[in-house]
């Protein structure tokens, strides 16, 4: 165990943590940031980023969060691999395992771990992810205006990325591997009265064609009457087998937050993982979480917006919370040593 106690350690290197990592640099909290499994976050999956304000002429994903790190370091952060693998956060300082096996110490923690884009699998997908394939309509609709899309799944992401992409797409087909939708009543029914959208049922996604160079070019969807048609594949049942010609694939099959490390921990979470941020005395949005000491920042807490931009804000938010959070702890710590 290091003997050092930090200040602040921030968890996940994505657009959160580095927004939370300037402001903690900024105020002199010489903030240690655990770049996780991924550095940089969902973001590097991005070629093209467009509406980060500042960048009229977009800016690479990968582009942009190397430009986050250098501007933390420039103020004193400082960057360490690993990701956090369990934690003990009651009392004062607060000890987290890394994955590396290292145990290290704070005074305050901020929680930008982020939250996975689920996949379904598809071959070419991890090739083409950010080349015409995508896991968020908001980043990436609009660089497929006329193109024919489909979008893969039936809950509520789904439904919300397919009318989404009405917006842009010349037609927009959702892809779903049985026959009943899980979204909402309401949802599927916006989807389902709209003009521009139109099912596949108990059809799947097995294969993305195309480049890096090109894009998304086509994809081959399997169906069977029944439903679950890879499964059937797998099991040597006929199914029946097409290539169509597209411009964009998206997933919209879920996001899953990356906080199994904060079971038992008191942090308070959602029933699908997501941390809950707490309000103030006032009713007021704050980054704190129901462990003093501990924040949140970015899509962790976010099941909704998911955008950069957003991110950035609430990581901001995060390292000003934790700037006060450690102003009272040194105040009492003060009063007692008077005392």
């Amino acid at each position: 165990m290091s003997g050092d106690i930090h200040d602040v350690v921030v968890a996940g290197s994505g657009i959160a943590g580095l927004s939370a990592a300037v402001y903690a640099a900024r105020a002199d909290l010489d903030p240690l940031v655990l770049e996780g499994d991924e550095p940089g976050g969902q973001l590097t999956l991005t070629t093209d980023v467009e509406n980060f304000l500042g960048f009229p002429e977009g800016v690479g994903g990968m582009e942009l969060v190397q430009r986050g790190k250098e501007q933390a370091e420039r103020f004193g952060a400082t960057f360490q691999h690993g990701s956090v693998e369990s934690a003990t956060l009651d009392g004062q300082p607060k000890e987290l395992t890394l994955s590396t096996g290292e145990t290290i110490r704070t005074r305050s923690l901020v929680v930008a771990t982020g939250a996975s884009a689920r996949w379904v699998g598809a071959e070419n997908g991890a090739d083409l992810m950010g080349y015409g394939l995508s896991t968020c309509a908001t980043c990436d609709g609009a660089f497929h205006r006329g193109d024919d899309v489909l979008v893969i799944g039936g809950g509520d992401s789904a439904m919300e990325e397919a009318l989404f992409l009405t917006k842009f797409a010349e037609s927009v087909t959702i892809v779903h591997r049985r026959e009943e939708l899980r979204a909402s009543e309401i949802m599927a029914e916006r989807a389902r009265e709209h003009e521009d959208i139109e099912f596949r049922w108990n059809t799947e996604l097995q294969t993305l064609h195309g480049s890096q160079e090109e894009g998304v070019t086509g994809a081959t969807l399997v169906s069977h009457p029944d439903g679950y048609p890879r499964e059937k594949a797998e099991a040597g049942i006929e199914v029946d087998t097409e290539t169509v010609d597209v411009g964009g694939v998206f997933y919209g099959v879920g996001h899953t937050p990356n906080t199994d490390f904060l079971e038992g921990t008191g942090v308070e979470r959602d029933d699908s993982g997501y941390i809950v941020p707490q309000t103030d005395a006032d009713g007021r949005p704050t980054a704190r979480t129901t462990v003093d000491g501990v924040f949140a920042a970015g899509d962790v807490a976010d099941p909704n917006y998911r955008q950069a931009i957003t991110s950035a804000g609430t990581g901001s938010m995060a390292a000003l919370d934790a700037e006060e959070y450690l102003e009272t702890l040194s105040e009492r710590k003060r009063q007692r040593i008077e005392a």
